[in-house]
């Protein structure tokens, strides 16, 4: 009986996330098509016009592309672009807002961190 129970749960929760992410209603953007059949056509005139050793030379450069593309995402990650990125910063600065602010000073530290200590004594009397 636990079994079907929880299969039954499962069932229900699976079919509750499908049709939550199906339910995408954002329009695709638009997308000028014979402005991109014009760039790939010219793309490919180009590289048809190419001689061996510039060919060569293309390939290499773009071998050395992709390598320290992918040394980048080994480093650090996959670097957030566009709005993902806009994002990022926003939740980062959101985050950071209440942080304390850097004291320029021993003295300033030493007169924050006495004051910290009466607040957090006085709240543990109470």
């Amino acid at each position: 009986m636990n079994k079907l129970a929880v299969a039954v749960i499962a069932a229900l929760f699976a079919f509750a996330t499908t049709g939550a992410l199906a339910d995408d209603k954002t329009p695709a953007q638009p997308v000028d098509q014979a402005k991109l059949k014009a760039e790939r056509d010219a793309a490919k005139a180009a590289q048809a016009n190419m001689t061996p050793e510039e060919k060569a030379a293309a390939k290499k450069s773009k071998r050395a592309q992709h390598g320290k593309e992918e040394a980048q995402i080994e480093k650090v990650g996959n670097l957030p672009s566009g709005p993902q990125k806009a994002e990022a910063i926003k939740t980062s600065t959101e985050a950071t807002k209440n942080d304390p602010k850097a004291l320029p000073s021993k003295e300033a530290k030493q007169k924050a961190l006495t004051e910290q200590e009466k607040a957090s004594a006085k709240a543990g009397g109470q």
